[in-house]
């Protein structure tokens, strides 16, 4: 007989296929539909595409991240809150990939490991108890949001609808980490943030070329 452990296991691992494999699906519709497709250059676009696959693989991360910590949640709220934003984050994966066969380019081939990855850490994160879960979201989302700030300085101005993506992206992240915190996240310890740090400038830079 299954445990709910076991079964919830079971159910992500499922999603993790259909999420690797470009299955995912938009509750709402894309910000970049309402924008005109303006001209790029060859090194626009590319660096545009390159950008847009690192968002794609925080997308893919987040996924991974949201279903892993939810196995080992004692908290109901705490679960619904992270299904509630699983489901905005998907949004994200959805709106980025599109943009990506927009620009003529690919998904990283990575994504395989980038999943399991952090499903890993989610795993750990969860194991520690809810405060420290949450704790990991809050500290997880400030730094995709700064992330995604950058990303809005870089992206040319003239792609509009790369950059409409990104923006929503940015204050759905805002919202997922300040709900962490109303549930009573607890402040991670500085090295804790900085090897979070690194192993994000591992992906991003990794993720922009493959």
């Amino acid at each position: 007989m299954f445990t709910k452990t076991t079964d919830h296991l079971l159910i992500n691992f499922d999603r993790a296929l259909r999420v690797v494999s470009g299955q995912a699906r938009a509750s709402r519709r894309n910000p970049g539909d309402i924008c005109a497709e303006r001209e790029l250059s060859d090194i626009q676009k590319k660096h545009s595409a390159g950008l847009m696959r690192v968002n794609h693989v925080g997308e893919i991360c987040a996924q991974a991240l949201y279903d892993s910590q939810a196995v080992f949640s004692k908290s109901e709220e705490v679960k619904r809150q992270f299904a509630r934003s699983s489901i905005e984050e998907e949004d994200h994966l959805a709106w980025t990939a599109e943009r990506l066969k927009q620009l003529n380019s690919h998904t990283s081939v990575l994504n395989p490991l980038w999943y399991v990855g952090a499903y890993a850490c989610g795993l750990i994160a969860g194991r520690c108890g809810d405060a420290i879960s949450l704790g990991f979201v809050v500290e997880t989302e400030k730094q995709v949001e700064a992330h995604l700030a950058s990303h809005l300085n870089e992206l040319p101005a003239q792609d509009e609808k790369s950059r409409a993506i990104v923006e929503q992206m940015r204050v759905d992240e805002i919202a997922h980490g300040a709900a962490a915190g109303e549930l009573g996240a607890t402040d991670l310890p500085a090295p804790v943030k900085v090897l979070m740090q690194a192993m994000a400038k591992v992906m991003t830079t990794t993720a922009y070329r493959i």
